[in-house]
């Protein structure tokens, strides 16, 4: 058995890592640390595959005594990092939780690993994978080459720069320590059990419901969008096949405007939803005033995985997104518990119904 500690498992992406990981490889069992804050539930960790390997424990990547705790009595061989803020829009009215746990967090977990590891006799199979984002290189215009790994950091947001700092981080730990590391950067992720704040789940939630689909400013912004799955599958083959030290682009080779998700997803909901009192689901895209600081465009040149690693995506856009239609449209429990909470429906109050057209 080969003991793999997941941070933020309880979340969108990690909790979609921890399932693909039950399903495929008998030999991985996990623990699972995550403090469910709003976007983490257990929800999102009903009906995994081969349970009995998965070990869930609530708490704080800053605590690290728990840390220290946790990687020694489990002989952890593999960290995956993906707890984090991650929401633009609350980083910009809320900075200070992205700070503390993109950062402060990120530090304390990079500590209680490089203490293990070293205590374990620095053992050369040990990985310390950080999970991180495309938005730490900036923003791109209409005719710039997307960035490749070795482009600079150049951050917009207060998201974004806790994120650049976490990589930062990162590296130093793996120059001045020797700790083994990986790290990638991944497009905007989209697919099953996403907290709907996010452009697609909120937009297929609101059209469900007839209400508004606001878009932000012109709806030009341009965004690269990746198949949750398809990103589980990077990473791990990551894990499994790279060398330390290296950095990799993960990205789901597309380039739509905010625009045009919207009017693909109301399309689909258009059909697979055709007694809906609101079709066509077009009719519902409002414009709203801007965010401050909105990035134009986030593009990623992959080929640095693809050839090294032999991963590209399975999923297309348009196969992607139907997926994820799909499943919010069969898991009514799950979407019903994540509407229930206080600080979902708070939030939405305060980003978009206070937003001039």
């Amino acid at each position: 058995m080969k003991n793999l500690f997941i941070t933020g498992g309880a979340g969108f992406i990690g909790s979609n890592f921890i399932r693909f990981i039950l399903e495929t490889e008998k030999s991985v069992r996990i623990f699972n640390l995550d403090a469910l804050t709003y976007a983490g539930s257990t929800e999102n960790l009903n009906d995994l595959p081969d349970p009995e390997r998965h070990i869930f424990i609530m708490g704080d990547i800053c605590n690290r005594t728990l840390l220290d705790q946790l990687l020694i009595d489990n002989k952890i061989d593999w960290i995956v990092h993906f707890a984090a803020e991650t929401h633009v829009d609350r980083s910009i009215l809320g900075p200070d939780q992205f700070i503390r746990t993109n950062i402060n967090g990120t530090f304390t977990l990079l500590e209680a690993a490089k203490d293990y590891w070293i205590k374990t006799g620095k053992n050369d199979t040990f990985r310390f994978h950080h999970i991180s984002s495309d938005e730490v290189f900036g923003s791109l215009g209409p005719e710039d080459p997307p960035w490749t790994e070795t482009c600079s950091y150049a951050p917009n947001s207060p998201y974004a720069a806790s994120k650049a700092a976490g990589d930062h981080l990162v590296r130093a730990y793996g120059s001045t320590y020797g700790l083994p590391y990986l790290l990638t950067n991944c497009s905007n992720n989209y697919g099953p059990r996403q907290f709907p704040e996010k452009l697609i789940p909120l937009m297929i939630l609101s059209a469900l419901e007839g209400k508004p689909l606001p878009i932000y400013g012109d709806g030009k912004q341009i965004r690269e969008w990746l198949y949750v799955e398809d990103h589980c599958k990077a990473v791990w083959k990551v894990l499994q096949q790279s060398p330390i030290g290296e950095s990799y682009n993960i990205g789901g080779n597309n380039q739509p405007t905010n625009l045009e998700i919207v009017r693909i997803l109301c399309t689909i909901l258009d059909e697979l939803v055709p007694d809906s009192a609101f079709i066509p689901h077009q009719q519902l895209i409002s414009f709203v005033s801007d965010r401050p600081g909105h990035d134009r465009r986030y593009a990623l040149e992959t080929q640095k995985i693809k050839d090294r690693i032999g991963w590209q995506p399975d999923e297309s856009l348009v196969s992607g997104l139907n997926k994820t239609v799909q499943w919010y449209l069969s898991h009514p429990g799950w979407v019903e518990s994540i509407k229930k909470q206080q600080d979902y429906q708070g939030w939405l109050s305060r980003n978009y119904q206070q937003r001039s057209a």
